[in-house]
């Protein structure tokens, strides 16, 4: 058996709204360590590695392991009959065909149930490794959505350089060029959502996709910043803490130079 409540239903529409755009079928792993996921986009381009530990939620109860093999679509159209302010369990059997949503409403007047039909998704567990990297830079969530956005008018691309002076977004197009800079503000507050701090132990210049940065920003309302972890030859991971809950964390590919020279 498995069940797991969140009183602030509203959280698990805000995962699958950074989840859905970029994969459309994943397995959703319940352990008694909590739920993840992992999967790469259709294009095989990205990957994404989510997790909501067991003690984030309000109830949890897993007996054994299980895979709730789910399609996005079909979820996020259940999770739209959810009130914002809706206390949101999900539950399956031991062997499951499916998977229940309940929605109750906060006063408890209101308790709508829904079943979905699950899949069987094949998947590999891709092992992820623990690279040292050469630079970490953590920045407001908004503030990064905000020049993906807005370097996406100028180029597909966008280079990332980190120094110790700041890190600048560059990004090159047809239309002409246009650059971000943002400076490390001193402030090392872990709770301060406006800091910006630079870790590095050498500056860093990659180049990535604007395309699947837009789409990993869009897990924005789930943190007040983002930490965006650089090194040569490996991918970026763009990692945003779920409050106290777990993390959701972006895989990106840099673009290797080929690329830049069409694109510039």
């Amino acid at each position: 058996m498995f069940e797991a409540r969140l009183v602030q239903g509203s959280l698990l529409k805000k995962v699958l709204d950074a989840v859905k755009d970029l994969v459309s079928d994943a397995n959703w792993d319940c352990s008694a360590g909590g739920v993840s996921l992992q999967a790469m986009d259709s294009s095989h381009v990205s990957l994404v590695s989510l997790l909501i530990r067991s003690d984030g939620f309000d109830e949890y109860r897993c007996d054994r392991n299980l895979n709730l093999g789910i399609n996005m679509a079909n979820m996020n159209k259940i999770m739209k009959c959810a009130g914002n302010d809706d206390i949101v369990t999900l539950k399956s059997e031991d062997s499951p065909d499916q998977v229940t949503f309940l929605f109750e409403s906060p006063e408890q007047d209101k308790i709508s149930e829904y079943q979905m039909k699950l899949m069987d998704i094949d998947s590999e567990h891709l092992g992820i490794p623990d690279a040292d990297h050469d630079a970490s830079v953590k920045i407001p969530s908004a503030e990064f959505q905000r020049i993906c956005r807005d370097l996406s008018q100028i180029g597909e691309s966008v280079t990332i350089d980190v120094a110790k002076e700041g890190v600048t977004f560059k990004s090159n197009g047809e239309l002409g060029k246009g650059s971000v800079t943002l400076k490390p503000t001193g402030s090392v507050d872990d709770n301060e959502g406006n800091e910006i701090t630079i870790d590095m132990t050498e500056p860093v210049s990659l180049t990535f996709a604007l395309r699947y940065l837009n789409f990993f920003t869009k897990a924005t309302s789930l943190a007040e910043s983002v930490t965006l972890t650089l090194s040569k030859d490996v991918p970026l991971v763009v990692e945003y803490r779920i409050a106290e809950m777990g993390y959701i964390r972006y895989f990106l590919a840099p673009k290797i130079e080929e690329d830049e020279d069409e694109s510039a």
